[in-house]
């Protein structure tokens, strides 16, 4: 009895990330081919007018649809979008800069299970781990952000931008709005994630272009986790008041 390929959607939002889109691509097909024949990508833009456009018009092939976004632009939004899009019952969410390595794709997509609902590329579980010139402020940051995050989830590495799950997760979430970067977060705790397992992966510098963190990103972080614990708080009383 042979076993059917699982069918995978991979959201990318993406602004001004020209310099790596065909290289994502071109290693995203090398996965197509090896192992997930059914897989689709969904490129969801915000409006970045770099040639990224056009290089889809004229080069990308027929299993990548390129959204351009013009409203709501952001990165959580626009794989909120992506999602709303998606095809396939499994979806991978992952940055297009490459820091990502698309060839574990398959074993994120693995790792979901009857038992796990949502899965992490984490750079904090045993065999993984980020480039040496990543930078010390940079590895600080993410402690400091992981750590306010801790009592929202037990996951090791909770601001991850590499994901997957089953699209049917979010059939009973909450209202999904996240502010900024983190849209994993948001999902684990909208969704109420119990069950979650991080996949070792090696996070690199980014491949082309630069970075788009900046201090208005930090306080939207800061924002954004004032808001989720509002929310965990609120569901909490109503559990009591059931």
């Amino acid at each position: 009895m042979t076993t059917q390929p699982p069918a995978v959607s991979v959201v990318v939002p993406t602004y001004r990330e020209a310099g790596s889109l065909p290289l994502l691509t071109q290693r995203l097909a090398a996965v197509r081919e090896s192992s997930l024949p059914e897989l689709e990508l969904l490129v969801m833009d915000d409006d970045s007018r770099d040639g990224s456009l056009e290089w889809a018009r004229a080069s990308a092939p027929e299993w990548l649809d390129f959204i351009v976004r013009t409203e709501r632009r952001g990165l959580a939004p626009a794989v909120v979008d992506g999602i709303a899009r998606a095809r396939q019952p499994l979806i991978v969410v992952m940055d297009a800069d490459l820091s990502h390595p698309p060839e574990r794709v398959p074993d994120l997509v693995a790792a979901l299970t009857d038992d796990i609902d949502f899965v992490i590329g984490s750079r904090y579980v045993e065999g993984g781990r980020t480039d040496e010139d990543w930078g010390a402020l940079r590895a600080f940051n993410s402690w400091v952000a992981t750590v306010l995050a801790r009592p929202l989830t037990s996951a090791r590495d909770p601001m991850a931008g590499f994901l997957a799950f089953r699209r049917s997760l979010l059939d009973e979430a909450g209202p999904i709005d996240p502010i900024g970067f983190k849209i994993g977060l948001e999902l684990i705790v909208k969704c109420g994630v119990r069950e979650i397992r991080e996949v070792p992966i090696r996070f690199s510098d980014r491949h082309a272009g630069e970075s788009k963190l900046n201090l208005g990103e930090q306080v939207n972080y800061l924002r954004h986790l004032a808001r989720l614990y509002r929310y965990r708080l609120g569901a909490g009383r109503r559990r009591l008041s059931e």
